[in-house]
């Protein structure tokens, strides 16, 4: 049987996907380790980290330890749909304050108030209402790791969410494509911009080895070039160009 040929939005070629993973080795050489998923519950700091620090903990990747951590987490993923972490923080914190960064605690608060400790992660209607149909399903989970349709199939969790959600908080290897990832490898000249979700994680998946280490590294370290390189156009000149482009 032939090879299905890969959509004319990526490439094909094992130079795009040594230079994937060349990629990864630059900035992981750039930036260090960076410790993703931050969690409010861990002090660790990362003095390099562009924005909020608070939570980081690189060369540690045995969270969540608890499950406690883990629903903290998928709230995270789901609060950081459209705005930055650092906004992201805030509502985790005033959620922490409320004690609803649980199952049980968060059962317990009012719709009303839930919508006021997410405000500053924007979207907060919209947000509120997604968090309460992820805990009725965090909740019938029961402990086990749900697949990435099962994850799909809840109200507001799109792709990359249930990435996230799988790689940092049950250590699937499944990457995480978010906007600093289209836009740093489409700048590369790696994809086009016109390249689907799909399509462009299938393409990192095939580049790399399955493992969740490279995989959460991977997506941290990109968010991180980014915020340093990738704030406003045009772009700088990428210290990645000259190196995988050769």
């Amino acid at each position: 049987m032939q090879a299905r040929s890969a959509p004319s939005s990526l490439p094909s070629s094992r130079y795009s996907r040594s230079s994937l993973y060349s990629i990864y080795t630059v900035l992981l050489k750039e930036y260090g380790m960076q410790g993703w998923w931050p969690l409010l519950a861990h002090q660790g700091m990362n003095p390099t980290k562009t924005g909020s620090i608070t939570g980081y903990h690189p060369g540690d990747y045995s969270f969540p330890k608890n499950e406690q951590q883990r629903f903290e987490i998928c709230i995270g993923a789901i609060l950081t749909q459209n705005t930055s972490w650092v906004q992201v923080e805030k509502a985790l914190k005033a959620l922490n304050q409320l004690n609803a960064l649980t199952i049980e605690g968060m059962a317990k608060l009012s719709l009303q108030r839930l919508k006021i400790a997410i405000k500053p992660a924007g979207y907060f209607n919209q947000k509120a209402k997604k968090i309460r149909e992820f805990v009725v399903f965090f909740t019938y989970l029961d402990g086990r790791t749900p697949s990435r349709e099962e994850l799909l199939s809840v109200w507001g969790v799109g792709p990359e969410t249930a990435d996230s959600i799988l790689l940092y908080a049950y250590h699937v290897p499944s990457f995480v494509v978010d906007a600093y990832t289209r836009r740093i490898l489409s700048h590369l000249r790696l994809i086009e911009e016109t390249a689907s979700y799909n399509d462009i994680k299938a393409m990192m998946e095939q580049a790399l080895p399955q493992e969740v280490v490279v995989y959460q590294e991977y997506h941290a370290l990109l968010v991180e070039h980014a915020k340093q390189q990738y704030s406003k156009k045009p772009y700088s000149q990428d210290i990645l160009l000259s190196r995988i482009h050769r």
